[in-house]
């Protein structure tokens, strides 16, 4: 039972970050209709810059992380001007293959500046675990959780009850409709990938602190996008369910049947999981039908 806890504390820790990862991905696609392959590369970059700021400017955490959103939300603009406004009006397809080649570039820039070689944070948080019954919690994982939760419930409030918020939403549903309600396409495009790119930033900088640093956190994207799927790629609720849950299926499976298949499975069984999904609720589990109005 001890290590059952232990996997399900874990398992919630990972699936918060992949929640909050996962709403970058269902945000721009509500709004857009894009999937962007670049959500992890958005994370790796994130998790980057708040570590040049904290390590190679000798930045108080605090100051970096905050600064961090800032680059974050102005990275998010300067590609949504440069790359992704251009594409505007062409074929869907055409702009995911952008995003594609987008992580690309993120990576060997990434490359270029920083190198391949595994960073770490510096002691950032407390040493001292705190124990909970039987139960043993890194404080770095209460943090990374509480800020993930503050994150998630500050957007799902925004998109509920702010006019940006609502925006968005309106876009979501019906474009010609907010168009023609004198809502700006572009500026809520614009708000998608900064929000995109800002959440991802902060997934990043915490899973660096548990973690080390290296390129390979572009790949954690595609972890994700089974959580955003599972959950419904139109539905913010969604990606909070899917990835919690894609989390703790990760964490169980890693903890009883890696032993017994010499490993791996953790990487496989959530995909296993989703095409049961898939095959039940072809849209995710709060996912809805594409309904065409005549």
């Amino acid at each position: 039972m001890d290590f059952f806890l232990q996997l399900l504390v874990s398992g919630v820790v990972v699936g918060s970050i992949y929640a909050l990862v996962a709403l970058g991905f269902v945000l721009i696609y509500k709004v857009t209709r894009v999937i962007n392959f670049a959500q992890g590369e958005f994370l790796m970059v994130g998790a980057y810059v708040c570590l040049a700021l904290v390590a190679q400017l000798q930045l108080p955490f605090w100051i970096a992380f905050l600064m961090t959103m800032a680059v974050s939300v102005g990275l998010g603009l300067l590609i949504e001007r440069l790359a992704l406004r251009p594409m505007l009006g062409q074929p869907i397809i055409a702009i995911i293959m952008l995003t594609i080649g987008l992580s690309s570039v993120l990576k060997c820039a990434v490359l270029v500046i920083w190198g391949p070689n595994n960073r770490a944070y510096p002691q950032i948080f407390s040493q001292v675990p705190i124990h909970l019954g039987s139960v043993v919690i890194s404080q770095v994982y209460l943090w990374s959780v509480g800020f993930a939760v503050l994150f998630l419930g500050l957007f799902t409030l925004f998109f509920r009850y702010s006019n940006a918020g609502m925006a968005m939403r309106a876009v979501a549903d019906d474009q010609q409709a907010a168009l023609s309600m004198g809502i700006s396409l572009k500026k809520v495009f614009a708000m998608a990938w900064c929000i995109a790119f800002l959440v991802a930033s902060v997934g990043g900088v915490f899973l660096g602190n548990i973690n080390v640093v290296n390129v390979s956190l572009g790949f954690f994207g595609m972890k994700v996008f089974p959580a955003a799927v599972l959950g419904g790629l139109d539905s913010i609720p969604g990606a909070i369910v899917g990835g919690l849950s894609i989390g703790l299926i990760e964490a169980l499976s890693g903890g009883y049947l890696d032993p017994l298949v010499g490993g791996g499975s953790k990487e496989v069984i959530p995909f296993i999981v989703l095409v049961i999904i898939l095959m039940v609720k072809p849209y995710g589990l709060f996912g809805r039908a594409a309904s065409a109005k005549v």
